[in-house]
């Protein structure tokens, strides 16, 4: 903001001289009345700049003033939350150290290029951490975190160059969604990587959706498998869209799908996501 007012003043002082200073009028009517039409357009310009000027010069302030108000806010909020952080890391801290997760709260995420797997949700609440997307010594995605009780699966990180996708973690116990499975990593020269496989949910829930095929030279990385969906309740997820060939080869086959494994009545049924995927054929 402060540039744009230096560019404004510097663009007002260029033009000051000729806005200005107006030559005399000739002694004809013309003359006068053209240097009269001049000068007022100098007026005008000039009233204008400044007024531009006064309105740059609010704004900037207010946006100080705002900036300092939302900082103050934060501020204030992270005082506020500060005795609940703490009792929420003392209620974790016993299962953090014995378990290497908490009992409350998600999951850390795996970094990105390095493969790591997502961190389990809380024992009691809590989604599973994203897995890490592929690269260096750990081409292959990372696996999602799996959920405690309740909650969902962490999603599966994309593979590296022609890596595998990482599998999605499974959904709570009692109630939870699985994670998606990771993409298949794209390869310039070879077969795109095989979509990870959806999260499985254990009792209530969807699995995860699986994740696509990688793009290849020769040819297409297989989608993953869809997760299950919950025992008592829920649908299996889609299979994951086989990645396509860039020059000659075959596209990779559609990834099967999750199995929608119990009503609440206690009838097995399939999922209609398996159904369309069979349905649709193999080639993604």
């Amino acid at each position: 903001m402060a540039s744009i007012g230096s560019a404004v003043n510097a663009a007002n002082a260029i033009a000051a001289v000729p806005t200005i200073e107006i030559l005399a009028a000739g002694a004809d009517e013309v003359s006068a009345a053209v240097a009269a039409l001049f000068g007022r357009h100098a007026l005008s310009y000039q009233t204008l700049s400044a007024q531009a000027h006064l309105f740059h010069t609010q704004f900037v302030q207010a946006l100080a003033t705002s900036a300092a108000t939302y900082g103050g806010a934060e501020a204030a909020s992270a005082a506020a939350l500060g005795p609940l952080n703490d009792l929420l890391n003392l209620i974790n801290l016993p299962t953090q150290l014995l378990l290497g997760r908490p009992l409350i709260g998600n999951g850390t995420d795996g970094a990105a290029g390095t493969g790591a797997d997502g961190g389990g949700g809380g024992l009691l609440f809590g989604n599973g951490g994203s897995g890490g997307s592929g690269g260096g010594a750990h081409p292959a995605g990372g696996r999602g975190g799996a959920a405690g009780l309740f909650g969902n699966g962490g999603a599966g990180g994309a593979g590296a160059a022609g890596a595998v996708g990482g599998t999605g973690g499974n959904g709570g116990w009692l109630f939870g969604n699985g994670g998606a499975g990771g993409a298949g990593g794209d390869a310039p020269t070879g077969i795109g990587g095989l979509g990870g496989a959806g999260g499985q949910a254990i009792l209530l829930g969807a699995g995860g959706i699986g994740g696509a095929g990688g793009l290849g030279a020769n040819g297409g990385g297989n989608g993953g498998a869809g997760g299950w969906g919950g025992l008592l309740a829920g649908n299996g997820a889609a299979g994951g869209a086989g990645g396509i060939t860039t020059t000659a080869g075959p596209a990779g086959a559609a990834g099967a799908g999750g199995t929608g494994r119990r009503t609440p009545t206690g009838s097995a049924r399939a999922s209609r996501t398996q159904q369309a995927c069979c349905t649709a054929g193999s080639a993604g």
